[in-house]
């Protein structure tokens, strides 16, 4: 597997192709720089190690200081200062602003579905809707908005979904089949109705999955749930909305989970703006 900075250094030379030709062609090599991270727009903070960490890969002599730290819920206003050689912070701007743009956008996203979720029993998940290879910091970005994590792949949890229920002939073969498997991971079956609820309490699942109910039958799926098996926990998914999420924490159901957090936030607007260097005597006499 690929590791952080693998993926970092790849994203660098993604951006950097041959060289920032502008920057070379503009900016002398010894110039110095100073710039400020600015939020600009309301927010929860995430990727600030790993905005720090592009600058480190790309040049051991460029220093990032934070004035936040991941998970912080900030209004507007300077959250970090970069400051070394003038091309290598420029060089890294990019890739930088991306992660931490796209990671606080997951993070605020998060942090407005898991306040609507306040007070109640109801805990808010994530999916594996995620960008190819950059999962892990979506789902650090969930964590630092108050949401918690549910399976990072497919090798740490058994969720029986649509397409396998079609593959294996049944809710109930499909459950038996997982529960036989002898992975000792609990087996999540996802479910269409009320009907497809029952069969798969009686089949063993340890949890459900109540794909697009509407608000009465999550409060039914509960009651069925409390008077079958009380154990088994029941999770809903499908049409989730900020708007939905108080009704669907009445219902009762111990989860919700919500592919939104990760495949529709937008980034949050952060911008780095370079402060003005003063110029020494020594170089004014030598531009003169």
């Amino acid at each position: 597997m690929l590791t952080l900075d693998d993926r970092l250094r790849a994203a660098l030379a993604e951006d950097l192709g041959r060289g920032d030709v502008t920057t070379r062609s503009t900016v002398p090599a010894a110039t110095p720089a100073r710039a400020e991270f600015l939020l600009k727009q309301p927010g929860v903070l995430s990727g600030l190690d790993v905005a720090a960490r592009v600058y480190a890969l790309l040049d051991p002599a460029v220093t990032v200081t934070w004035t936040a730290r991941d998970g912080d819920r900030r209004e507007r206003g300077v959250i970090g200062v970069v400051s070394g050689p003038a091309r290598s912070v420029l060089g890294g701007e990019r890739v930088a602003l991306n992660l931490l743009q796209r990671l606080s956008g997951v993070a605020t996203l998060t942090r407005a579905y898991a306040d609507a979720l306040a007070g109640s029993r109801t805990r808010l998940l994530d999916t594996r809707k995620t960008t190819p290879l950059w999962r892990d910091l979506e789902k650090d970005a969930v964590r630092h908005g108050g949401g918690v994590n549910h399976r990072v792949g497919l090798d740490d949890g058994i969720l029986i979904k649509d397409n396998h229920i079609v593959a294996a002939g049944g809710i109930t073969p499909a459950v038996q089949a997982a529960r036989e498997g002898g992975y000792l991971l609990k087996v999540l079956c996802e479910v269409p109705d009320l009907a497809g609820l029952e069969e798969a309490i009686h089949a063993g699942a340890d949890r459900v999955m109540l794909d697009n109910f509407s608000d009465d039958q999550l409060a039914e799926a509960v009651a069925r749930r409390d008077r079958l098996a009380p154990h088994v926990t029941l999770e809903t998914s499908g049409n989730v909305t900020l708007d939905r999420l108080p009704r669907i924490a009445a219902s009762g159901v111990d989860f919700v989970s919500a592919g939104a957090l990760t495949h529709s936030a937008a980034a949050l607007d952060i911008s780095l703006n370079f402060l003005p260097t003063p110029v020494f005597p020594a170089l004014q006499e030598s531009l003169s």
